[in-house]
């Protein structure tokens, strides 16, 4: 059950498979070796200035513009869960002069959660490379009486279904469907009540309005460490670099649990493969550099290289398992 607060726009397009595993083997030549030519190229950024994403556009525009030549800028353009942003890019020309810095939502999620998408999450994009990732954290207030996951599971069995409430930003956000997942794995339900907001969410969770949450762990790490909320895992599939005290879902019962929200970049369908593949070298190159990595983890993000072939692998696989869990927890597309 669903309690809304603010309901956000999100919706649902698409299928996954084989013509994301056909795009590869791609090599260089003389034509990649010339680009970007002194053209500008645009990294879209499917939210608004400010946030993580586009911090990690802002870095990704950086380290392109230092090792390819040219000026690669950042262009917010916002809108319907970052589908307005992701449109833009699938109808630009294939000429590597627009790029996406997509999240897992404009890769996965969004196809399953919107009743028409505008571009094909597979078909409408030329996968580039994996940039990051940030971890969730079921965080709860001190007077929340279990202090592990486990006893916060055996507390929800034993209150019933829709009896424990937890606060996140959004239906279909990364939170929400992070303990969709959790509550079928671990066979409970709680109410979900929605915010405009990861600031409300704390802010209430601060005051005790609300005893738990599922959300995006940097804005909640400072009250964490402060002991003002408890953390009792992060959805990542490793400890998180910045509480590494604070163990992970998988490694409390759950093996193989790893929700972790991730970014990418992608470019047109049609991009000159000589051109996707240069790219993708560079920023796999760039998200091993120690400069950049230090960068990303102020973001509040970590580093999470990988070229056009892992990109492809993570899409499929997170693809299989959100549209599992999503169908699971019956959500309706908007």
């Amino acid at each position: 059950m669903t309690k809304m607060i603010r309901r956000r726009a999100v919706v649902a397009a698409g299928a996954f498979a084989a013509p994301l595993l056909a795009r590869h083997g791609w090599a260089q030549s003389a034509g990649a070796s010339a680009y970007p030519g002194g053209k500008t190229v645009r990294v879209v950024v499917p939210f608004a200035a400010g946030g993580t994403t586009d911090i990690l556009g802002r870095i990704v525009a950086q380290l392109l513009t230092e090792s390819l030549g040219g000026t690669f800028v950042v262009d917010n353009k916002t809108g319907a869960g970052g589908n307005v942003g992701a449109e833009l890019v699938a109808k630009a020309p294939a000429d590597g002069l627009t790029l996406l810095l997509g999240t897992v939502g404009t890769a996965v999620t969004n196809q399953y959660l919107y009743k028409a998408m505008p571009y094909d999450s597979v078909k409408s994009f030329a996968p580039v490379a994996l940039v990051g990732e940030v971890a969730n954290v079921l965080a709860v207030h001190p007077s929340f009486p279990a202090k592990t996951l486990k006893e916060f599971v055996d507390y929800c069995k034993a209150q019933g279904p829709n009896k424990v409430s937890y606060g996140s930003p959004a239906v279909g956000g990364t939170g929400h469907l992070a303990m969709e997942y959790l509550s079928s794995l671990a066979g409970i339900k709680l109410e979900h009540v929605v915010y405009r907001g990861s600031s409300l969410v704390m802010k209430d969770l601060l005051a005790g309005h609300i005893l738990t949450t599922m959300d995006n762990l940097p804005p909640y790490l400072q009250h964490i460490q402060s002991g003002a909320l408890r953390a009792l895992g992060v959805s990542s599939a490793k400890r998180w670099f910045a509480a590494p005290d604070v163990p992970t879902i998988a490694e409390q019962g759950y093996a193989g649990f790893d929700a972790a929200p991730w970014w990418y970049v992608a470019a047109p369908a049609g991009t000159p493969p000589e051109i996707v593949s240069r790219l993708s070298a560079e920023i796999v190159k760039g998200t091993k550099s120690e400069a950049v990595i230090k960068k990303i983890r102020d973001a509040g993000a970590s580093e999470m290289s990988g070229g056009a072939e892992a990109l492809t692998r993570q899409m499929v696989e997170e693809n299989a398992k959100w549209k599992k869990v999503i169908e699971a927890a019956k959500l309706e597309p908007q």
